[in-house]
């Protein structure tokens, strides 16, 4: 057992710091960014929590269609709720903000114009209205009981076969909840790395009582918690073991 322990930090020293300034701040703060179960009471300032925010909302989406959005929980009472539906972990009950970063598949009907709206090139070119104004639609249009669904696949199905690769359109609810979710969760991972470059830290909890914090926070069935990510300075006690990641050969398939 110690030898594999062992074997997995020796795996880890394979990742090699870069000589470039740039290149190894960004190589310091993602390797030393890890789930803090315990924070001080040093607070984040309003200030450098929207900086953090400001860069969860530059992260990739499909589409550009941002499926996201971050409830920050400031009322002591929702705090505390939130803590208990949370299951009281540690890393919720010290940290210094709680964030429930959500998923939404509600918004993509006025994301897809909004696109149109906001492109910087005026006129707004020809391809970038159809891909909002038609495409986009068309892909995510389910309509009522899936009454959409045999038709797309039908269609997919022959497109494929005339034209060759094709990318699945959305076929049901749980396609359109695993997209929104896709790109939420990139957008979590920058809020923790921008929050870990402020000298902060986070643990991204997914352990929680998702209909009851869905009551709290009163969302919609179209609003899905991704997670909830408890935000602060680390405490001493805040890191539980060494840091450690299996063989990079278990994960990299060069073909």
């Amino acid at each position: 057992r110690i030898l594999y322990f062992v074997n997995l930090r020796a795996a880890m020293s394979t990742l090699t710091p870069l000589a470039d300034p740039k290149q190894a701040s960004f190589y310091e703060v993602v390797s030393t960014r890890r789930s803090v179960r315990r924070f001080t009471k040093t607070p984040i300032s309003d200030e450098v929590l929207n900086a953090c925010l400001d860069m969860a909302m530059l992260a990739p989406s499909s589409s550009n269609l941002q499926p996201w959005q971050f409830f920050v929980i400031e009322s002591e009472e929702k705090r505390q709720k939130t803590v208990t539906y949370c299951m009281s972990q540690n890393a919720a009950k010290t940290a210094n903000k709680l964030i429930v970063v959500v998923a939404r598949t509600d918004t993509w009907r006025q994301h897809a114009k909004d696109n149109i709206k906001y492109f910087p090139v005026k006129p707004v070119p020809k391809p970038v209205q159809d891909y909002y104004g038609k495409l986009i639609p068309l892909t995510m249009t389910r309509g009522v009981m899936n009454v959409f669904t045999p038709a797309k696949w039908a269609l997919t199905q022959a497109t494929r076969k005339v034209r060759g690769a094709m990318v699945d359109p959305i076929y049901d609810a749980d396609d359109l909840k695993n997209w929104a979710l896709i790109s939420t969760s990139l957008a979590a991972e920058n809020l923790m790395l921008a929050l870990r470059a402020h000298g902060f830290d986070s643990c991204p909890m997914g352990g929680f009582d998702e209909p009851q914090l869905k009551k709290l926070l009163d969302l919609n069935e179209e609003q899905h918690i991704c997670m909830v990510i408890a935000a602060g300075e680390r405490d001493e006690r805040g890191i539980y073991s060494e840091q450690y990641r299996f063989e990079r050969e278990r994960f990299i398939v060069k073909v």
